[in-house]
């Protein structure tokens, strides 16, 4: 089952170590105690559309873009229930195997 708040959060700090930048200069800018943005990044806390707004702006993140990133993990997600990579099978050649 697919957790938003994970895969949310993941992406908030793609984004975040992108900018190399710490939790504890993103939660200054966006007026959010440096454990609750914390926990909102490994999935534990659902952020408000108000919180989300807040940390995209320390971002300089559109919303639109991590909206569009989060639903691109989740197709991904989706895609491959099991997170197991699928290799295609190749079977030996009469030829190859004599």
């Amino acid at each position: 089952m697919i957790v938003l708040r994970k895969v949310l959060g993941d992406q908030l700090r793609l984004h975040r170590n992108a900018q190399k930048r710490s939790l504890r200069d993103i939660s200054k800018s966006a007026r959010v105690s440096l454990g609750y943005l914390s926990e909102v990044e490994r999935g534990q806390k659902e952020a408000s559309s108000e919180l989300l707004g807040a940390i995209c702006g320390a971002l300089n993140l559109p919303l639109s873009k991590l909206m569009f990133d989060v639903t691109k993990a989740v197709a991904k997600i989706e895609n491959n229930p099991t997170g197991v990579t699928v290799l295609p099978v190749v079977k030996k050649s009469d030829s190859a195997a004599a």
